[in-house]
């Protein structure tokens, strides 16, 4: 069977994976604050296989109103009001964060981006509520589909939880750094790296033509 020529923009229909995690003040998306988002983009080599790109992380100041659930800061340390955090409006964090992740949709000819993340639907919910009240109307990122690498561990791995994830991967995580939104985008990036590459080792992109496929697969 004749290759194509391994590109993102040929691995996941047009799609770049961007990785994506988000600290809050809580569990609903349309009140508790974003406090925290980070995103990683990701690149291919001329073999096919995935590596980190580039990184960006923002401290977030609560939107007006927001809630804060104690329980949830409690859980992650951060304090919303603390001055050293360096914390930016919504609205900057998003266009900067926009910007960088366009940027490496067109560097690698894809049509748009695709949000991964670990439990990726608590993630995409904050970052579309963000999106919604700040009437952001450039967003790259798919509006319903995402890459959950909890799911995706827990097929390769058998862990669903980050941490335990990564040690069978056999990536370091320092639980003292986790709950940090960068840390957990660039530890959640080398899994998904790691799975996408570990398929890509055995074989299995991109995929077999039917006509190639032993008789005994066809139809399962």
């Amino acid at each position: 069977m004749s290759e194509q020529h391994p590109s993102m923009a040929n691995r996941f229909r047009g799609f770049l994976p961007v990785v994506v995690d988000v600290e809050t003040g809580g569990f609903n998306a349309q009140t508790d604050a974003l406090l925290e988002i980070a995103a990683v983009t990701l690149k291919m080599d001329h073999k096919g296989f995935l590596h980190i790109d580039e990184s960006i992380h923002y401290h977030v100041d609560p939107f007006e109103g927001a809630n804060l659930e104690q329980a949830a800061l409690d859980f992650t340390g951060i304090d919303p009001w603390n001055p050293l955090r360096g914390a930016v409006p919504e609205e900057m964090a998003l266009r900067g964060m926009f910007e960088m992740i366009r940027k490496a949709v067109r560097a690698q000819h894809c049509n748009r981006a695709i949000l991964v993340g670990h439990n990726a639907f608590f993630d995409h919910g904050f970052l579309k509520a963000a999106v919604e009240r700040t009437d952001i109307k450039r967003d790259p990122f798919h509006p319903f589909s995402c890459f959950d690498t909890a799911s995706l561990a827990g097929l390769a791995f058998g862990q669903t939880v980050l941490a335990k994830a990564c040690e069978m991967a056999g990536i370091p995580f320092d639980k003292n750094q986790a709950h940090s939104a960068l840390y957990d985008t660039k530890r959640t990036a080398e899994l998904f790296c790691t799975i996408v590459n570990n398929w890509r080792t055995l074989g299995g992109w991109p995929p077999v033509p039917p006509a190639d496929m032993p008789p005994t697969l066809i139809g399962r």
